[in-house]
């Protein structure tokens, strides 16, 4: 909990922020490294840092500013990118190989044949993760060179973000990204506030208020005594809590306790202040951003892990393959070659006493380099170029192009695509990610009555597009026209209910005024002057967004003091008429009280106007107001099922007597000693009571074109979607409701406890309710069946719609910490992983990573994280798949990812078409590519029984290099990069698809042995067959057939059905397919009867003459048709039994859109099933979402927002309060001057979206019996105002005395109270994303 120093000065209210998680633990390998050579660890105990002195700081070797991201470096590179690759066993595999071809005495095949491809293989991926490396290197150095001003001898120097040291004093200014983790010393703006956005760190797009000890703020921007500043700072060591900072600074002798408030981040950008000094207290890899980072890692896909373990395999059958090479090899040279007459045509590598063992044990070598093509590196290169390919479609593809803001989507990396076909989990960001963080007034309900819909007559002529916004088709549907009565309206406001604009207007219905009123009034918003145009700077969009809706409908917030406000109030004359109301207390919002009132007195009337959740505003409503209530709560129900964002708002009308008996116990309350803020709740809440029920508003929180739809497509591919966000609960939840994240008919689970016992407990509770529900693995049938049986069909496995248990769970920052401990992790993930929707809230960068680590390494799913912010780097660099969008958050997202793109809707396209399309490519390459290399190599094994193995090629050589470069390389290339089973549409209208790919249903272990097998059947098929063929069969000239012709034939063959057999697993056509299919087959016809012409005798190809022989022969053009025939039928047959008994999903919806197919199967009709909605009745689900927070009541009636004195503010309060007893007790009205034409003021010291620290509150029971036994104790006190302070110290400071105030042009002299104009000019810009 935050803290401010009782000594150090008046404090801004502070509220209670995220908790931090405990440090991260080192890596593995860091740990048993330290503690091998312990000296290489740093000892540093606690940060030791002086200011402007850096002689003393140097001795502590701390970290410089420069932060690398990269993994490599010069010297690095090369050794640790070859480790990586040979990582790979096939990489290894072949260096060994190649090792043993460098032996001339074994290998019968050059050793180029396998250093050209390894060489290749390795530096394709080499210069790939070089280049990757390199965009990782731009940006760093564009970051580290960022240009930074420093105090050096007393003058400002221009340097840069890597020269900048601890201990060193920087001046930052408005916008400027914060370079280092720094302590405040002064700023610009009143009392040395510092607004920063923290959204690069938490997801947060609200300001945060940061204010430095008023020691140091007297600093201000005197260079002279920045210079000689010499503050020493003590602290806790660099660690990655965000919203935790525990230290002391010593200056002038006295010591002063800094906590977070006093510290800005790395990553954090001044906002709405000037100027700003700092001292920097934590560099480079020491700042918190960085520490939250996480490590660029390597990644690999599960085809590339599960083929390490299909070559592992492969090469235990190629030892079994030795091994009978072996004994064959022995019994061969022991029984059958024991005679010298063989030795004339084999001859022994030594001498005659070679033994028949030696021989054998040395023929292994031999039959290795032989059957080598078990595992071809061609295998490697083939995948490294379809990669690419994948990856140029992506960057090529138009629809994931986002125009606004120029944003092309970005394949970051060429080795993950298949995996995007296979994942399972999703972790996203909210804010930016999946809304924009707009706020819209759309609807509100007032005195019962709904307004905003859209009539009858305009539902004829709109249109709902898959945006989810509504597109109006004829300019015939009429929107409001504000600007033509009301000079202050938002040209950007749209409403189409001009009813109940012209009621408004015409203020007939009091209920309405009293509504928009309130709406002006309740709030903490601060308007401003900027470029001649009247602008809000609120705490929160949402109060932005209701008080400029109630701007529009004429209602206008002009000016606001600590003690008034003043609005515009259109008339039914057509003009705006100033009333300024005086504001006695504002009841500030805070996370318990869930509501916020302000009190205000105009003329003689006092009233209190309350905005809250709905659920605390109706327990406090009188009984006139219960049958509102009723239909008040319809409406808010259907809201919340709209998604939008709810208050409730109410009023109660206080006479003086009722109101200076509370304001007494207000007072009271306010300076006890103990449980301060419990007594104070006790006091609103007895003033919070027989509310009179107005209405309710209804805002849209905006979200990015297309999320509901695409999270709801992405669901019915069996996709589970956790948010991961910064966000209150409230917020978290209503986006959830709004995104169809979470539906109507789902049972939603909050666990919110603050203890470890009490999370266990909560998540057993919910993981009991899920299986007693017993739905966990229900399926359905996409399609309906209309068959004339009437039979349906229930696929299961890939047929079938995953619809996933209808629960959700909902954790917040502090449960999750709790969660994510050893010994609870598992009960989180067991509960979290039987529900289709998971939201955590409040939840650190540290946290995002730890949840995506949980699950990856825990389910053994695939994983894809998304953001756009550098809070999200962690969990995106954990993930499997990493995305960045492209937002308004930076680029660190980017930087950090594997894909990017400009909107989360592209997320749909890229999974379930570039995904599902590159999962189905490669798994239909990889099954293809092992099929045709054991029909090639087994049929070499097989000859080894006839050639006595002796390690003779049944093929020649030139033959064997050129198999997987040119006969067979380019088709399965086209395949793989061009074949899709079924178009795009299809993909998105049946998402079900996208399972086969979860469960790895298109290549497994099964389908691999199938292939293997497969090919081993193709391969005795040719091989006995041109066998057989030579003992039948001799050339015309009368000569047998030798074992080169017999070869050559076995080659064409080979070449002729692999070819066939990727021409019946082509599932589209195009002419490049046919280019390469039936080309390949037709170069072997051309090519091999060239290069062994007699005219080419002695050159590289030894079968010299054999083709034109055999090619002229009868029996060839008979035997490999038949063969082909022998081979291929069994496949054929398969497919077409498997297509009638048992069709795949991918088949119907083939058949569906395939005319060819609906003619040669069976008729059938489908039909999408749609579940039906399931609604909740009304008041089931609140749509309450409120991002505000509590403090800020307190920073505006405390002057701090305005620069005023506080103890001057506080004896104004005092006075007015007196005045307003004493008019009690002689039983009249305390006087209340009327503004004149500019009556107020403004400030802009507040942006449109900020957020302070603020205390943790407690409003348990006892707190409560405490604090009200300390007001009691307090009764006794009598606070007199004037005994306390002089006149002189209690006058008020005119409006040249407020800093920015411009002078009224009012000839009316001032009143007591301070009035300032709106400001002409504001340091203030409205920062709303």
């Amino acid at each position: 909990m935050a803290a401010v120093d009782a000594g150090s000065g008046p404090a801004v209210a502070i509220v209670p922020e995220k908790l931090a998680d405990d440090e991260q633990k080192e890596p593995l390998f860091e740990r048993i490294l330290y503690t091998l050579l312990p000296m290489l660890k740093s000892h540093e105990d606690r940060r030791r840092v002086r200011a402007n002195d850096p002689v003393f700081n140097s001795q502590y070797k701390y970290a410089n500013n420069v932060v690398i991201t990269s993994k490599y470096n010069v010297l690095t590179f090369l050794p640790r990118n070859l480790f990586e690759q040979f990582l790979r066993v096939a990489n290894t595999y072949f260096l060994i190989l190649l090792i043993i071809q460098l032996i001339p005495s074994v290998s019968s095949v050059p050793f180029y044949s396998t250093l050209i491809p390894l060489v290749a293989v390795l530096s394709v991926t080499a210069i790939k993760d070089a280049y990757d490396d390199i965009k990782r290197h731009v940006s760093d150095h564009r970051i580290n060179n960022r240009a930074a001003r420093v105090i050096r001898d007393g003058q400002l120097v221009d340097l840069k973000w890597k020269d900048v040291r601890v201990g060193d004093v920087l001046r930052l200014e408005r916008d400027e990204f914060i370079t280092a983790d720094m302590l405040v010393l002064s700023s610009s703006e009143p009392n040395s506030l510092v607004y920063i956005e923290t959204a690069e760190l938490d997801g947060e797009t609200n300001l945060k208020v940061r204010q430095p000890i008023p020691e140091t703020a007297h600093l201000e921007d005197h260079l002279d005594q920045l210079s000689k500043f010499e503050g020493y700072v003590e602290a806790e060591i660099p660690n990655n809590r965000l919203h935790k900072f525990v230290g002391t600074l010593t200056y002038n002798d006295q010591q002063y306790s800094l906590d977070n408030d006093k510290i800005v981040l790395r990553g954090c950008r001044l906002r709405n202040t000037k100027w700003m000094y700092s001292m920097v207290v934590y560099a480079g890899r020491d700042t918190k951003l960085v520490k939250n980072s996480g490590k660029t890692k390597f990644k690999r896909t599960h085809l590339d892990l599960f083929m390490n373990k299909l070559v592992i395999f492969i090469l235990m059958f190629l030892g079994v393959c030795l091994l009978i090479g072996l004994i064959g090899s022995w019994i061969f040279e022991a029984v059958y070659a024991a005679g010298d007459g063989f030795r004339l045509f084999v001859p022994y590598l030594n001498s005659a006493q070679d033994s028949a063992a030696e021989l054998a044990w040395l023929q292994i070598l031999s039959n290795l380099i032989v059957l080598n093509t078990f595992v071809p590196i061609s295998l490697y290169v083939t995948v490294e170029v379809i990669r690419l390919g994948l990856s140029l479609f992506i960057n090529w593809d138009v629809k994931m192009y986002y125009a606004p803001n120029d944003v092309p989507p970005l394949a970051r990396t060429t080795t993950l695509n298949e995996e995007l076909g296979q994942i399972e989990y999703i972790f996203s960001d909210k804010t930016g990610t999946l809304t924009q963080n707009i706020m819209t007034f759309l609807k509100c309900s007032i005195h019962g009555r709904k307004y905003g819909e859209v009539t009858a007559e305009d539902k004829e002529r709109e249109q709902i597009v898959s945006t989810g916004e509504l597109e109006l088709l004829s300019s015939d549907v009429k929107q409001v026209d504000f600007a033509s009565w009301n000079s202050y309206a938002d040209k950007g406001f749209v409403f189409c209910d001009q009813e109940f604009v012209d009621k408004c207007k015409s203020k007939e219905d009091p209920e309405c005024d009293e509504f928009f009123r309130l709406l002006c009034l309740c709030h903490t918003v601060l308007p401003a002057m900027e470029k001649g145009e009247l602008v809000y700077n609120a705490q929160s969009p949402d109060e932005a967004a209701l008080v400029q809706a109630a701007r529009n409908f004429g209602y206008v917030f002009k000016a606001r003091s600590p003690f008034t406000i003043t609005l515009d109030v259109f008339t039914p004359g057509e003009e705006f008429v100033p009333e300024q109301y005086e504001v006695l207390n504002i009841l500030d919002f805070n996370n318990e009280r869930k509501r916020m009132s302000v009190i205000v007195k105009y003329e003689d009337k006092i009233t209190l106007y309350c905005k809250g959740a709905d659920s605390i505003v109706f327990a406090r409503l009188n009984e006139e107001s219960q049958p509102l209530m009723r239909v008040t709560l319809e409406h808010l129900a259907e809201y919340a099922r709209e998604g939008l964002r709810t208050l409730v708002l109410a009023k109660k009308d206080l006479t003086l007597e009722e109101y200076t008996m509370w304001a007494e116990e207000h007072h009271q309350a306010s300076i006890v000693q103990e449980n301060r803020d419990a007594a104070l709740d006790l006091v609103y809440e007895k003033i919070e009571q027989d509310l009179t029920l107005l209405g309710a508003t209804a805002i849209e929180d905006k979200l990015q074109d297309g999320v509901p739809e695409t999270i709801a497509n992405l669901a019915k591919a069996n996709i589970k979607i956790w948010v991961l966000t910064g966000d209150k609960q409230e917020t978290a939840i209503n986006i959830g409701y709004s995104s169809k994240l979470l539906t109507e008919n789902m049972r939603v689970f909050i666990v919110d406890s603050d203890t470890p016992e009490g999370v266990i407990g909560q998540l057993r509770d919910a993981g009991k309710e899920i299986a007693a529900a017993g739905e966990s693995g229900r399926t359905a049938d996409p399609f309906v069946d209309d068959d004339e049986d009437g039979e349906g069909r229930n696929e299961g496995g890939s047929g079938s719609e995953v619809l996933g248990p209808p629960f959700g769970i909902v954790l917040n920052g502090h449960s999750l910490r709790h969660a994510l401990k050893e010994d609870v992790k598992l009960e989180l993930l067991e509960t979290a992983g039987k529900c289709q929707a998971v939201i955590c809230c409040r939840v650190t960068p540290l946290q995002k990573k730890k949840v995506v680590d949980l699950v990856k390494k825990n389910k053994g799913a695939v994983t894809l994280a998304i953001g756009d912010g550098a809070n999200d780097v962690g969990m995106i660099k954990a993930a499997h798949i990493g995305v960045g969008i492209s937002g308004q958050e930076g680029q660190q997202a980017v930087l950090a990812s594997d894909y990017s793109f400009g909107q989360f809707r592209f997320l749909e396209r890229l999974l379930l078409v570039h995904g599902r399309w590159s999962y189905h490519r490669m798994t239909i390459f990889l099954r293809y590519f092992f099929y045709k290399n054991f029909a090639f190599t087994f049929s070499q094994f097989l000859f080894a029984f006839f050639c006595g193995f002796t390690a003779q090629t049944l093929y020649d050589a030139t033959f064997i290099a050129v198999y997987n470069v040119i006969y067979t390389s380019l088709p399965v290339i086209a395949l793989a990069i061009l074949d899709q089973d079924v178009d795009e549409d299809s993909c998105y209208r049946y998402p079900q698809l996208y399972v086969a790919g979860q469960q790895n249903k298109n290549f497994n272990i099964l389908i691999f042995i199938r292939s293997l097998i497969k090919g081993i059947y193709v391969s005795i098929v040719f091989f006995f067959v041109y066998f057989g063929m030579t003992f039948l069969n001799v050339f015309p000239e009368g000569y047998e057939w030798d074992y080169q012709s017999f070869g050559l034939a076995a080659s064409a063959t080979l070449i002729i059905i692999v070819n066939l057999q990727i021409a019946l697993d082509t599932l589209t056509w195009n002419p490049i397919m046919h280019i390469f299919v039936w080309g390949s087959i037709i170069s072997w016809f051309v090519v091999i009867p060239f290069i062994g012409a007699p005219f080419l005798y002695g050159s590289f190809f030894t079968y010299t003459g054999v083709a034109n022989e055999v090619l002229g022969t009868a029996q060839f053009w008979f035997y490999w048709p038949l063969a082909s025939v022998i081979a291929l039928t069994p496949t054929v047959i398969f497919r077409f039994t498997r297509l009638d008994l048992d069709p795949h999903l991918v088949d119907d919806v083939r058949l569906k859109v395939g005319k060819e197919g609906r003619k040669l199967f069976r008729r059938r009709t489908f039909k999408r099933k749609v579940p039906k909605r399931v609604e909740k009745s009304a008041g089931k689900r609140t749509g309450y979402a409120f991002a505000h927070q509590q403090g800020f009541g307190k920073l505006i009636t405390s002057g701090l927002g305005f620069g005023m004195p506080l103890q001057d503010v506080e004896v104004q309060h005092q006075r007015r309060l007196t005045r307003l007893i004493t008019a009690s007790q002689q039983g009249s009205p305390a006087p209340m001057r009327r503004p004149g034409p500019e009556g107020g003021v403004s400030s802009g010291i507040f942006a449109a979206t900020f957020t302070v620290a603020a205390v943790s509150r407690s409003l348990s029971l006892p707190h409560k019996e405490e604090a009200a036994a300390s007001i009691n104790t307090q009764k006794d006190v009598d606070v007199n105002v004037h005994e306390s302070h002089s006149d002189s110290a209690a006058a008020v400071p005119s409006r040249a005395d407020v800093p920015g105030a411009v002078p009224t042009q009012s000839p009316e002299p001032k009143s007591e109270q301070q009035q300032v104009a709106v400001e002409s000019t504001s340091p203030i810009e409205e920062t709303n994303q």
